[in-house]
């Protein structure tokens, strides 16, 4: 197969290029940067900016299936960038695969579209798009979901959209590298009782959910939820692994979240029309995540592209755990 991964040089991105490479296919990536993390893949590199149409529709053709993977990410920021990326570069996905005659689309979601600052147990694809949004990347992401999934069957091009929740993994730029850091400084406080379960995803796993659904027939114009099937105690799990990396993080203190909630608002206020003042220490969509429970059922996942973890968990946070010793730990 002939398969273009966009944001191949991202997170998530580069596992999913190297598992497709494994499966023997050729694989080229478009991504803005040099990738020189990517030099030693065997790839075509082809730089360029999703929101370029004509890049878009140059990098595109003689194509079998496009992975959708380059976003603008991150919870704070100015919304025309976030549209542009997320939107506008989605849309000329969608022109440019109907141009060339690409036959099927994988686009990577988020489980944020769907969430609305409440308790999530167990939910499935029946939820419905959130009414309002607390940040831009969820707000952008839920109307790139929709464009491309209405889009299904237009001009021959299939589609479908995964959403991973909380990937986790070596090379991680993104949640937790960014509690880590907080621990690691003793800047870490705990949100809310401690009681919340998440779901989270090991990279692999999220990668391999991709290729697995690019390979189903029953997929096309659909959604689907991907975490692993048991959820963590979020602050229990964070401080086992803090734990594992002697980082002083307090084991019974913590901030109400009505507290936090506030405190972000009111920090959000000040920061919005001050650029220079950058994201606030925390924002209300943050809270949220820190503090209410959110994870999915795989159920459709499992019955439409048998899906299964590449990496069982217990393998996952063994391979995490020691990662990050060598990120955090001296010898």
């Amino acid at each position: 197969m002939k398969v273009l991964v966009t944001g191949g040089n991202g997170f998530l991105g580069r596992y999913i290029v190297e598992q497709l490479l494994k499966q023997g296919d050729e694989v080229s990536v478009f991504c803005r940067s040099k990738a020189p993390k990517l030099n030693h893949l065997n790839i075509k590199l082809i730089r360029g900016d999703v929101c370029d149409r004509e890049a878009v529709l140059a990098a595109t053709k003689g194509l079998d299936i496009i992975y959708h993977a380059a976003s603008k990410v991150g919870f704070w920021g100015k919304y025309e960038e976030y549209y542009q990326v997320n939107v506008l570069g989605t849309i000329n996905i969608l022109e440019s695969a109907r141009i060339n005659g690409v036959k099927k689309i994988i686009y990577t979601s988020s489980p944020s579209v769907a969430m609305d600052n409440k308790d999530i147990v167990g939910g499935d694809e029946s939820l419905p798009y959130s009414k309002s949004y607390l940040n831009h990347y969820s707000s952008t992401k839920a109307m790139a979901e929709q464009l491309l999934l209405n889009a299904n069957g237009v001009g021959g091009v299939s589609t479908t959209a995964i959403r991973p929740h909380l990937i986790i993994g070596p090379r991680d730029p993104h949640l937790l590298a960014g509690l880590l850091d907080r621990a690691q400084k003793g800047r870490l406080k705990q949100i809310g009782k401690g009681e919340n379960m998440v779901g989270v995803t090991y990279v692999e796993n999220a990668a391999n959910a991709h290729l697995q659904a690019a390979r189903s027939d029953n997929v096309w114009g659909k959604v689907y939820f991907i975490n692993e099937k048991n959820p963590v105690n979020l602050w229990k799990w964070i401080r086992k692994i803090t734990t594992e990396l002697t980082f002083d993080f307090p084991k019974h203190y913590y901030v109400p979240y009505p507290l936090v909630y506030m405190a972000a608002w009111l920090l959000e206020k000040i920061h919005q029309p001050f650029p220079f003042l950058g994201e606030p220490l925390v924002t209300r969509f943050l809270a949220g995540e820190l503090s209410k429970s959110h994870h999915f059922s795989i159920a459709n996942a499992e019955k439409d592209f048998d899906y299964k973890p590449l990496i069982p968990f217990k393998d996952a946070m063994d391979i995490l755990i020691d990662d990050l010793k060598e990120l955090y730990c001296e010898d």
